[in-house]
């Protein structure tokens, strides 16, 4: 009789220990730090490792909370920072310059067009400014536009690479938004004429 008790404890134990296991959430990602919704929209979390983000190798992934579609940016001015959306509260985050004192501005736009190693031609006011500047400039590593140029609706603002590699994460522009070289060939590669930028 005890022996028929124990195994009919046993079982109905394995049972309870299958059915607590399968209550439990799946995480998503193996080694994923999961953050709470209350948490503040820049907390980050080192996620680079995970094999659904192929082909971010400079962006920092970060947790990032965001109303807009995956596939949007968002471009922080106050932290000179870019989020390119991703998605489940995800973002790829690449450090920026942004404008300077007086040249600052926020609004949404859209990406009307995308050139590798773009020419340059200095806006009206800006040769009025600096009229040592010329009228051209070929695309080339000399070039202010740098390696990719995304151009924002028709202002004359575009997220660009640089020539000022030591402006980057500092406010110096004339109100676009540059990056490293190499980051903004890698960004460049993932936004589609259309998407959606939030300078802010």
């Amino acid at each position: 009789m005890n022996t028929i008790f124990k195994i009919a404890a046993a079982a109905t134990l394995a049972m309870g220990l299958a059915s607590a296991a399968q209550a439990q959430p799946a995480q998503p990602f193996a080694g994923v730090v999961i953050v709470p919704a209350s948490a503040p929209p820049t907390a980050q979390v080192d996620i680079s490792q995970d094999p659904s983000l192929p082909g971010f190798k400079r962006a920092k992934i970060v947790a990032y909370a965001s109303d807009l579609k995956p596939g949007s940016i968002i471009v922080d001015t106050r932290e000179n920072k870019l989020y390119f959306i991703l998605g489940m509260d995800r973002a790829a985050m690449y450090r920026v310059a942004t404008a300077r004192p007086g040249f600052e501005w926020s609004g949404t736009n859209k990406v009307s067009n995308k050139v590798e190693w773009p020419d340059w031609r200095p806006p009206v006011a800006m040769q009025a400014r600096r009229p040592e500047l010329p009228e051209f400039m070929a695309g080339g590593p000399k070039n202010p536009l740098g390696a990719r140029a995304m151009y924002l609706g028709a202002t004359e603002y575009r997220i660009h690479g640089t020539n000022e590699p030591k402006s980057i994460g500092h406010s110096e522009s004339s109100g676009c938004i540059r990056m490293l070289n190499a980051d903004v060939e890698e960004l460049y590669q993932f936004v589609k004429i259309g998407t959606v930028v939030k300078v802010m």
